[in-house]
């Protein structure tokens, strides 16, 4: 496991100076099935996308707000990773793209009849968000919007 003490000075003083949000309560829902009946989605914020969409921009101030709608038919390996962020090795995600958005083991799981289904759609959004404002006013709302219109029960939420 990798330790604060571990990175670069510069990380380290920013997560020190970091104005962290609380939101209380955290927003969260049970699970009203069983496992093996959900429709589950998985939402990554490794910063994902398919080879035909347009990748996260690393210019937008306090770090791009956005997400991208991953089919769930998707191969992961396809996927391109454009995550902005140099405070982690990216050689485990590059080698498989399934640490940042496990849908084959998930496709595995169902298959199993571990769990119920897959949901058609996936989400990925960018990590290293610092000003997250437009992120929870906007994209967030959309995004369990979308999530809702595909009957989604539980999401497994990968944080990169």
């Amino acid at each position: 496991m990798a330790l604060i003490a571990d990175l670069p000075f510069k990380y380290r003083a920013m997560m020190a100076l970091y104005p962290w949000r609380r939101v209380q309560p955290v927003p969260c829902s049970p699970l009203n099935k069983p496992l093996a009946e959900a429709r589950i989605a998985v939402v990554t914020t490794g910063g994902l996308v398919t080879a035909d969409q347009v990748p996260f921009d690393n210019s937008v101030k306090g770090g791009d707000y956005s997400y991208r709608v991953i089919p769930g038919d998707v191969q992961v390996a396809t996927l391109r990773e454009t995550h902005r962020s140099d405070a982690f090795d990216h050689s485990g995600v590059a080698a498989d793209r399934n640490l940042a958005l496990p849908l084959d083991p998930v496709r595995a799981l169902v298959a199993r009849g571990e769990i119920g289904s897959l949901a058609p759609r996936h989400l990925s959004f960018m990590g290293s968000v610092t000003a997250p404002g437009r992120l929870i006013k906007q994209s967030a709302p959309e995004a369990a919007a979308l999530l809702v219109a595909d009957e989604v029960d539980l999401v497994l939420l990968v944080p990169v």
